[in-house]
């Protein structure tokens, strides 16, 4: 039995996990309030699931790369969870896991021999991706960067490349290539732990509670609103 925690994105999700399926299933997506919002997620599903929270095995969570303060929030929370159950802590690539999302989907068309490359929102014409095969084993791997229409031509000369996540749509306006395929509305969730989480609980792959980090990939960078930079300038004035 897993919690699985998912806030890279502005998607705030919870899921409880049995063997790799999913038992209950709770999201948000309206603004970024996971910090109000995940605690009491997580209550709910527990109860939806009628599972007390000391009959749980592991605590999973989506480690990055993504938003600095989602991540920052849900490995905090997970951190917590497994600390005071005493439960191994699974930290899973949020890249990886919109993967095993995109194959989840019913209506995805992706087949053998096809590639997939989740994408995260970084800011202006940069995103966090990674290139996966359908088996999720890595052609590329995680990185920050900037795109135009010389994107990825390596592979869509020689594959359907799927782009999806809250990243892709700004790509479909550079990348022009008759074997890139965009897919809409696709989110993060929590549920796309279910598969991963159950492997890294199988094969024991556990974090230590005490050093584990999130996956930032890139450093913070602290911005200040335009009223603040007039408000200082007249006030130096």
């Amino acid at each position: 039995m897993i919690l699985c925690i998912e806030t890279a994105t502005g998607v705030c999700s919870v899921a409880l996990c049995h063997e790799g399926s999913v038992l209950a299933l709770l999201e948000e997506t309206e603004g970024r309030s996971h910090a109000a919002r995940l605690t009491p997620l997580i209550s709910q599903v527990l109860k939806s699931a009628c599972v007390d929270i000391s009959g749980l095995d592991a605590i999973a969570v989506s480690k990055g790369p993504g938003s600095y303060t989602g991540l920052r929030i849900g490995v905090s929370v997970a951190k917590g969870l497994a600390y005071a159950l005493k439960k191994p802590l699974i930290a899973i690539g949020t890249l990886e896991a919109m993967s095993y999302g995109l194959l989840q989907k019913e209506d995805s068309s992706v087949v053998s021999g096809d590639y997939l490359c989740p994408m995260i929102d970084a800011r202006r014409m940069e995103v966090f991706n990674a290139v996966f095969d359908t088996d999720h084993n890595v052609i590329r791997g995680v990185s920050a960067d900037i795109i135009d229409e010389n994107s990825f031509s390596d592979l869509t000369g020689h594959h359907r490349l799927f782009f999806f996540g809250d990243g892709a749509d700004k790509c479909s306006l550079v990348i022009q290539n008759a074997n890139a395929v965009f897919v809409k509305g696709f989110m993060t969730s929590a549920s796309f732990l279910a598969k991963p989480g159950q492997e890294a609980w199988e094969q024991r792959r556990f974090e230590d509670v005490a050093y584990f980090e999130p996956y930032y990939l890139k450093e913070f960078i602290a911005t200040v609103p335009r009223n603040q930079l007039s408000t200082n300038r007249k006030q130096g004035a």
